[in-house]
């Protein structure tokens, strides 16, 4: 399945040379379904079990199955050629199936030999997948667990699915999931954002919570692509499972066996040991601390009065024209009333001093770019979103299909705005409502900052 298939796409509601269907069906049909749909106070019931939208299903479904009864037969109904043909119809069957417009009783026909397989209704299937499954999907992705779907369509579409089959149904993503985690990689990315969002997982018979890594690395073409999703296993005589060097050693191995052969920038929470972990897979990789972790960590036992002075006072640090002036403003804001008030702020920007710096050697738009995970961040915070509705996950691959399908929603959200912003003003908008979060999103500025990366890493892009 995919993205497409998940939760449709930007399409013409009818296609060129296609008859509506007002006009294929008529006022006169169209009057008697009217009326047929209307409930006791003169409403119209649109989904349910003998709704408009139910009878007109039933309707398709079972000329549909007729079709495919000719077809097996090799004659059609009443015609002379199924005179000694050897198999014949043989009256239909009831059978009832949940589609997504509610339940559908239909008259499934039959023959008499009983080699008639249908392919659209296939035999022991209680629902049609289509719309209903991708309905399904779609509100897993958005976070709603097992038990409010199945209360959401028991009470919208009167629709009765077990735990098991909602369960197999996202479940049947899961190849698509493990596909992508395995997919090859681009061979250089010269710059790729590393961060972790903490989720509650059942692990080794006992919830806790745990970190799932991300990593959303630029192409050369500065398209942004979130490159995988990973979960560490807690060992059993482990009592947490929170972020590790350890692990991220293990996220680097992997996207170097996917074919990374090589990343000029990876941009990081500042997390101890994490250099290292880089270091191990990719030796030649420059290692930027996140300047919005800096000033988290800064600021964390600050008491809150004196948080916006003193964040302004940092910001002189960071926003410096140079190194240099950096590492005086640094020396400045130690020396400061605020600096002898809260020496523990400096210091977060003396140990990380070496990670700090990197950003200084480009211009301020490409510096944007580099000191901060925003782009990472962004996307976590949609992620978060989704996950927090949810008590804890039953496992690992709950997880990671439940983060897959949010970000192909989120993605999916946005390629939506772009298409009716395009339609209505001809032109693409660049901004936080309609740009691209994840899987190519096109990095702003990104050919002056291609240039100015290319000459502080010669011959390592291309």
């Amino acid at each position: 399945m995919g993205a497409a298939a998940h939760h449709g796409g930007e399409q013409s509601p009818q296609r060129d040379g296609e008859v509506p269907l007002r006009d294929l069906l008529g006022d006169h049909v169209l009057d008697l379904l009217l009326e047929r749909s209307r409930d006791g106070a003169g409403g119209l019931r649109l989904t349910g079990e003998g709704s408009m939208l139910g009878e007109l299903v039933k309707a398709v479904l079972e000329r549909a199955l007729e079709a495919e009864l000719s077809s097996h037969l090799g004659y059609g109904k009443h015609e002379v050629a199924g005179h000694g043909s050897g198999n014949s119809r043989n009256g239909r069957i009831g059978k009832t199936v949940q589609t997504g417009v509610g339940p559908v009783r239909l008259a499934v026909p039959r023959d008499r030999a009983g080699t008639f397989e249908p392919v659209l209704v296939p035999k022991r299937a209680g629902r049609i997948s289509g719309g209903l499954d991708d309905m399904i999907i779609s509100l897993y992705a958005h976070g709603m667990s097992v038990r409010d779907i199945q209360h959401h369509l028991r009470q919208i579409y009167e629709v009765e699915l077990s735990h098991e089959a909602i369960s197999n149904i996202t479940d049947a993503v899961l190849e698509e999931v493990r596909a992508w985690q395995a997919r090859p990689l681009e061979a250089v990315y010269p710059v790729v954002f590393l961060d972790a969002i903490v989720v509650k997982v059942r692990d080794n018979h006992s919830v806790q919570a745990k970190p799932a890594y991300l990593a959303v690395g630029i192409d050369a073409d500065g398209d942004k692509h979130v490159l995988g999703i990973w979960l560490a296993k807690t060992p059993l005589d482990t009592a947490t499972a929170g972020e590790s060097a350890r692990f991220w050693t293990t996220v680097m191995n992997d996207l170097k066996n996917r074919g990374v052969r090589d990343i000029l920038i990876a941009c990081t929470d500042g997390l101890t040991g994490f250099e290292d972990a880089i270091h191990a897979a990719f030796p030649h990789t420059t290692v930027q601390a996140c300047v919005v972790h800096l000033i988290r960590n800064a600021l964390r036992p600050v008491a809150r009065r004196d948080r916006a002075a003193l964040a302004a006072e940092l910001k002189k640090i960071y926003t410096a024209p140079t190194e240099q002036a950096a590492f005086d403003a640094l020396a400045d804001f130690t020396a400061s009333t605020w600096g002898e008030r809260y020496p523990q702020a400096a210091r977060v920007f003396e140990t990380a001093w070496d990670r700090f710096i990197p950003f200084f050697a480009f211009s301020p738009a490409v510096r944007k770019l580099l000191y901060t995970t925003n782009s990472i961040e962004s996307l976590n915070y949609q992620l978060r979103k989704v996950t927090k509705a949810r008590g804890h996950f039953p496992g690992d691959d709950a997880v990671v299909k439940l983060l897959w399908l949010a970000i192909i929603n989120i993605e999916d959200k946005r390629a939506r705005e772009r298409a009716a912003t395009k339609e209505k003003t001809g032109k693409i908008k660049n901004s936080p409502s309609t740009a691209r979060l994840i899987e190519g999103q096109r990095t702003i500025g990104w050919r002056e900052a291609l240039i100015e990366l290319d000459i502080a890493y010669p011959g390592r892009i291309r």
